[in-house]
């Protein structure tokens, strides 16, 4: 992991922040993450699907799609994981990596760990650092301790989402119904669901299941990758990291120009030293000349300081990549054994060297004898100690003696009283009242006693009436005045379509306007409306 390619910045985030830079990240790398998951959990829908369908137990299909979201949810955190180092993979590697990256780890998170709420944040963990046992079960700890409770927010925000989601898809269909027609049709719809749905209505229903929860997964798993992100960051200071890492490829070519000239400085130190010094020119050449003595115990080793020296690089060391297996496996092993990173703390409290011996003196010192007033609180302190049991006792023994008296009593109080059952003949519902025969010469009766609304209602059911015979319509029960004239849109006559409409308008100005029509204009709707329903003047 190389922490300098870092496509975000890496800084102490709140944990809310960082779940949002996670959305983030999938929202930028949407293409590469839904494509693959697409192509991916499509077949896998289809074939639990047809199972389900083949032994009469869709349900099933639901429950495996939801028990199977960790498989899937490799294929966001493998593109977010590569993306945020620079290197976001394309649809074909994603889908390769999916036959054989992360299967050993998902053993827990398909069996054991599936109902875990801190699921978002702990699968970056397994798939990502490779560990196991009990490293990977102490690095878990040390990223949940920081984390936890914000993962576990996160676990039910997005349950809630996928819910709000499945219903919104589910009353989807009442949009596509008529006004008139969905009180109707949202009980034919509760009936349809409830009551033993058809296999395609169960169908219907996973697909809204795996169409929401494949909208919400990827923004949950990226959220506890940004979770997991921060808490590296906080843990292992990845931001000062980058920073000294940019400040050493600043400093790398001055820092060669004067290692440079130090190398130099030390290589002319000698031999200005031979020019100074004639007289030891001849036991130099010797000393060239001279075979490699062996050393031998006894002997003086050279010094270290010996300007002939074979002079060992530094700079790759100081200022390059080193990089060795074992050497970095000891470094982990020493950061792991850092106690800053344990979670566990040793507290040390003063305490006094002889409190134990005031507690031994206070068990062996003898109790004073104070004669008979010691003797009253001892029996005090026998009847506060046992009085409320003893009256206990005897109250449950009184009980007991007395229940040949109230028991009878009681079990006759306790016993329910069973009524008379009566049967009851509801009544039926009131029928609509029938029309007359003679339905003009009834509402002028009634206009003339004074009934006015009653002979206007008994020309309305009238009109009504006849205006679904020539339609060929049906009214659901309660129609209101719209919905009537909605229906009589399909008379074939425009004089009878007109007709019909005034005298609604009259109807409705009656009702609800308090104005009633006149005699005259009665009689001119009369005249007008006989004709065209076929009533007798």
């Amino acid at each position: 992991m190389r922490v300098e390619t870092v496509q975000v910045e890496l800084r102490p985030r709140t944990a809310w922040e960082a779940m949002e830079l996670g959305n983030a990240l999938v929202r930028r790398h949407a293409r590469a993450i839904w494509g693959p998951s697409l192509l991916l959990g499509l077949p896998v829908f289809v074939v639990l699907n047809a199972l389900g369908w083949a032994i009469d137990q869709l349900w099933l299909a639901a429950l495996a799609l939801w028990w199977l979201k960790p498989v899937f949810d490799r294929v966001p955190l493998f593109v977010l994981s590569r993306a945020v180092f620079g290197a976001a993979p394309g649809m074909r590697a994603t889908l390769d990596a999916q036959w054989r990256w992360g299967w050993r780890p998902l053993l827990g998170h398909l069996t054991w760990r599936r109902f875990s709420p801190w699921r978002a944040a702990t699968l970056p963990v397994d798939l990502l650092e490779g560990l196991s046992g009990a490293p990977l079960a102490q690095r878990r700890r040390l990223l949940a301790d920081g984390i936890g409770g914000h993962a576990l927010l996160l676990t039910v925000i997005c349950q809630l989402f996928v819910t709000a989601l499945l219903l919104s898809l589910s009353t989807l269909v009442l949009m596509f119904v008529p006004t008139e027609l969905l009180s109707e049709s949202a009980r034919a719809m509760w009936a349809l669901v409830s009551e033993q749905p058809p296999r395609w209505v169960q169908v219907l229903g996973n697909l809204a299941f795996w169409m929401a929860i494949g909208l919400v997964e990827p923004f949950y798993i990226g959220a506890g990758f940004g979770l997991y992100l921060n808490r590296r960051t906080q843990l292992e200071a990845w931001d000062l990291e980058i920073a000294f890492r940019r400040l050493r490829a600043r400093l790398a070519p001055a820092a060669t120009l004067v290692v440079g000239l130090l190398l130099a400085g030390l290589m002319l130190a000698p031999m200005s030293g031979h020019a100074q010094d004639p007289a030891t020119a001849g036991d130099d050449a010797a000393r060239e000349i001279s075979p490699t003595k062996t050393w031998r115990p006894g002997e003086h080793k050279q010094d270290a300081t010996d300007p002939d020296a074979p002079q060992v690089p530094t700079l790759p060391q100081v200022f390059g990549e080193v990089e060795d297996g074992a050497s970095f496996g000891r470094a982990i092993e020493r950061v792991y054994a850092d106690p800053l990173l344990d979670n566990t703390r040793e507290v040390v409290r003063w305490q006094r060297k002889d409190a134990d011996d005031k507690k031994e003196d206070e068990k062996t010192r003898p109790t004073p004898d104070t004669g008979l007033l010691a003797a009253i609180a001892q029996v005090f302190a026998l009847i506060a100690e046992y009085g409320m049991w003893i009256v206990l006792a005897i109250l449950v023994g009184l009980l007991a003696w007395t229940a040949r008296h109230w028991w009878p009593w009681m079990r006759d109080t306790l016993r329910p009283v069973r009524e008379p059952s009566e049967i009851v003949v509801e009544a039926a519902p009131p029928l609509p009242e029938a029309l007359p025969a003679d339905l003009v010469s009834a509402v002028r009766r009634l206009w003339a006693e004074g009934r006015h609304r009653r002979a206007l209602a008994l020309l309305y059911r009238g009109s009504v009436d006849a205006m679904t015979v020539r339609a060929g319509v049906t009214l659901v029960p309660g129609a209101t005045e719209v919905q009537v004239l909605r229906a009589s849109r399909r008379l074939p006559e425009a004089e009878d379509r007109d007709a019909f409409a005034q005298m609604v308008r009259i109807w409705q100005r009656a009702a609800y306007g308090q104005r009633l029509p006149d005699d005259a204009d009665l009689d001119a709707l009369l005249a007008r409306l006989a004709p065209r329903f076929g009533w007798s003047a």
